[in-house]
């Protein structure tokens, strides 16, 4: 103890003899001459005024368009990076544009290398920091960002992060939801940051103007392997497509230098020093071993069941992937240039579908999916597919070409599939008659294949538009087997509710079971939109869908659903068939649905009979409960949508 109190008094020494020959600069508002006289390097679009810095043009400003500026402040003169600790605190006031349903892309506190102006192409998502050209370390920089938009990459629209090389991968980033400081509020904000540098670790706290304030992001970062020993300290701001307006209210920053060994004159300080790190660290490192040295074999073990976790993944992904290839991530992010945004083909709930060009010969243009590996509902979506679509072969089902796992990354590679997918063609691009019944009847296969000729049956629980890719010549393929399961004995699979609203069998809401005849009333979901060109808001909408077509079915209008942009070019008995075929498959009762190869036999057989259907849609929902043996059916009344205008 006596020890320990000695050298704290050496720590409170040497802590006095550091605060000699700091640097402190202070600017409690900015006037039009912040910009002029010297103390200030503005660049780009900033102005000063009104007591404050604007870092990007205002809504009243009309002599510029506030799209596509980038703003860049900086102190006129360089300061200590390292070894210092430091300290800044600045209000600012982010406020979207009146009358405006959008913002961004944010502003940042930046350490730069040097006082150059932005980066050219440092619009929008790269917040004037750096641009294509310049990431990837080709400057030395530190940037604190204070983000508005949310980019693929981001977690929101409101956060935080600290960035060096890229924007795309910050070192760090974190919310603000929870904190209830919302960036875009146009109210002040205050912001403090703060570098340790004996601890080497940078402290970023917030509040609203008058509160307290509180820490929201600390993060470890050395910084003499980040810039530069002497940096340009400011900020930065960028608008892209959307308007958005940055001011700085105030602004101080100070540091403090932290000893220098190699240089100082006194061998006694030298000797304090040592002992003030050496001491305490051996004192430091025999407590944590008498005291926790259980701790410590928990986390051995641990890290030996996280070590053997990591092997059984790879054995489970090879086992099961059954596919010709395994990548690497590197040759993956090389394919589709690093997953940037121009490659981005689709997002969906568990991650993103990227466009990848594979440097074979001749080169292969695939579809890379990056499954989100920040949760664990995410790894099962992975092993999910990987278990099931990695063992399906069809023709009309997306084909997996290889797979990757390397630490928390989780990708899935897929034929590139060059029409997009089905979901597209609705209300914007034009498909005619002959392609929309031939996306439905391989469609229709695909499910028979599932249901009943694969060697393990499988329920695919989320058919929608979005899932049916089309290939050049626009044949359908059936992918995203993330929710998809192996049947169970009792040909059903109880899980937790999955799906999609609109095309989820009324059934599954009551039972939690998926079904062959939950996968049929998506599929008849899909029927009805594809003939009638219009998307369903589900069953119980007012406008359903369903109800105005089987609604028409009883009046025997049936060819006034009919899309108008086919202009009639169509087989009428055809089109017929096809939307009483998709009404059957939309019974509530799923007893009365057709199987999915009676659908298939109807669109390749013009001969084959038709199944009956009531004049008008029964109104309850037919739920089959089995207990002791015996099967009841009970039926829960639900209210009927009027017919659509």
């Amino acid at each position: 103890m006596l020890l320990l109190l000695f050298l704290y008094a050496f720590l409170d020494q040497a802590s006095s003899t550091s605060l000699i020959d700091t640097h402190t600069f202070s600017f409690p508002s900015f006037d039009p001459n912040s910009c002029i006289n010297g103390s200030l390097i503005c660049m780009g679009s900033v102005t000063a005024g009104n007591g404050y810095l604007s870092l990007t043009p205002e809504p009243n400003n009309n002599s510029t368009s506030p799209l596509e500026k980038v703003g860049r402040v900086l102190y006129h003169q360089q300061v200590v990076a390292w070894p210092v600790s430091f300290s800044t605190t600045f209000t600012i006031r982010i406020s979207p544009f009146p009358n405006s349903n959008v913002s961004g892309d944010g502003m940042a506190f930046i350490f730069a290398q040097d006082n150059a102006s932005s980066p050219p192409s440092s619009t929008g998502s790269y917040l004037g920091i750096m641009d294509p050209s310049t990431q990837g370390g080709v400057v030395q920089q530190l940037a604190v960002e204070l983000d508005t938009y949310k980019n693929e990459w981001d977690p929101d629209a409101n956060h935080i992060g600290i960035d060096t090389i890229s924007i795309i991968n910050p070192v760090a980033a974190e919310s603000l939801n929870a904190t209830g400081i919302d960036l875009k509020s146009g109210r002040n904000i205050k912001v403090r940051i703060d570098y340790h540098g004996w601890k080497k670790l940078l402290e970023i706290s917030m509040a609203y103007s008058g509160d307290m304030l509180v820490r929201v992001l600390n993060h470890s970062i050395e910084m003499e392997d980040t810039v530069p020993s002497s940096v340009f300290v400011g900020f930065t701001a960028a608008t892209g497509r959307v308007p958005e307006s940055h001011h700085v209210l105030d602004w101080t920053f100070s540091t403090i230098p932290l000893p220098d060994l190699n240089n100082h004159g006194s061998k006694y300080f030298k000797m304090k020093t040592i002992l003030l790190i050496v001491v305490p660290l051996i004192m430091g490192l025999l407590i944590v071993l008498i005291c926790f040295l259980p701790s410590f074999r928990r986390l051995v073990k641990r890290k030996k069941e996280m070590v053997k976790k990591k092997v059984d993944i790879e054995i489970r992904s090879r086992t099961a992937a059954n596919v010709p290839k395994m990548f690497t991530h590197k040759m993956l992010a090389k394919a589709t240039h690093n997953f940037s945004k121009e490659n981005l083909l689709g997002t969906g709930g568990f991650g993103s579908v990227y466009k990848g060009t594979l440097k074979d010969d001749p080169p292969t243009i695939v579809a890379v999916k990056k499954i989100s590996a920040t949760s664990k509902q995410g790894e099962k979506e992975y092993f999910a597919e990987i278990c099931t679509i990695g063992r399906l072969r069809h023709k009309n089902i997306v084909q997996l070409q290889g797979w990757c796992h390397e630490g928390e990354h989780h990708l899935l590679v897929y034929e590139y599939m060059p029409n997009g997918s089905l979901d597209r063609y609705f209300g914007k691009k034009f498909l005619d008659w002959d392609n929309r019944f031939k996306i439905l009847t391989g469609l229709a296969s695909a499910l028979l294949y599932l249901h009943e000729d694969s060697s393990n049956p499988v329920v695919h629980r989320d058919v929608k538009p979005n899932n049916v890719m089309l290939d050049e010549e626009f044949n359908a393929h059936l992918g995203d087997f993330g929710l998809a399961r192996l049947l169970q004995n009792d040909d059903s699979v109880t899980t937790m509710l999955a799906g999609t609203p609109g095309y989820l069998a009324p059934e599954v809401g009551f039972t939690g079971k998926s079904t062959p005849e939950s996968d049929v009333y998506s599929f008849g979901m899909v029927v009805i939109e594809v003939v009638c060109g219009r998307r369903s808001k589900g069953i119980m909408d007012e406008n359903s869908l369903v109800d105005y077509v089987w609604n028409s079915y009883g009046q025997n209008e049936l060819l006034n659903c009919v899309d108008p942009k086919l202009e009639s070019e169509f087989d009428e008995e055809q089109v017929k068939r096809t939307l009483i075929v998709g009404l059957a498959c939309l019974h509530p009762d799923s007893t009365q649905r057709p199987k999915i190869r009676k659908v298939v036999q109807i669109f390749l057989n013009p001969d084959e009979p038709l199944m009956d259907l009531p004049e008008s849609r029964p109104s309850a929902v037919y739920i089959t409960v089995s207990s002791s043996g015996s099967t009841t059916t009970t039926n829960i009344e639900s209210k009927s949508a009027p017919q659509l205008p």
